[in-house]
């Protein structure tokens, strides 16, 4: 199973503020911890939302809404990408992440929807299509 883990954004982190040596070192050990067990397939920090953006779908009619967004706390600061058994697993190897930041923090734990999930909607084409697509990202990482 793989879940993409989310490290929600803080009023510091939307503001700029880097993570300090102490955080930084913390982070790097427990994402050696991850490669070692084989559970982390990748993981970022992410740029305060000022220099994002948001694209709106409204039918065929596409909105660009530029950064910052008011809703820190509905906000990402960081992602990792993991291939665990269970949820549980998961939620283990979050409770011995370090904090991410220096106060408060929360970190969300979503499940990745495999082309099973999806029935007989996924046909046998798109599924060729999938695996070819997979293929070639594989390709372009060598």
């Amino acid at each position: 199973m793989r879940f993409m883990v989310m490290v929600k954004a803080t009023k510091d982190s939307e503001a700029g503020v880097l993570p300090d040596e102490k955080i930084l070192t913390a982070m790097g050990k427990f994402n050696e911890e991850l490669v070692k067990a084989g559970v982390m397939l990748a993981g970022e920090g992410l740029q305060a939302s000022s220099k994002g953006a948001r694209v709106r779908f409204k039918g065929s009619k596409r909105t660009v809404i530029d950064g910052p967004f008011a809703e820190t706390k509905e906000l990402i600061a960081g992602f990792w990408l993991w291939h665990v058994k269970s949820k549980e697993e998961a939620i283990e190897w979050v409770k011995r992440c370090p904090n991410p930041f220096s106060g408060e923090s929360e970190i969300e734990i979503r499940q990745v929807f495999e082309a099973e999930d999806f029935g007989a909607e996924f046909t046998p084409e798109l599924r060729e299509q999938e695996e070819r697509l997979r293929a070639q990202l594989a390709a372009k990482k060598k």
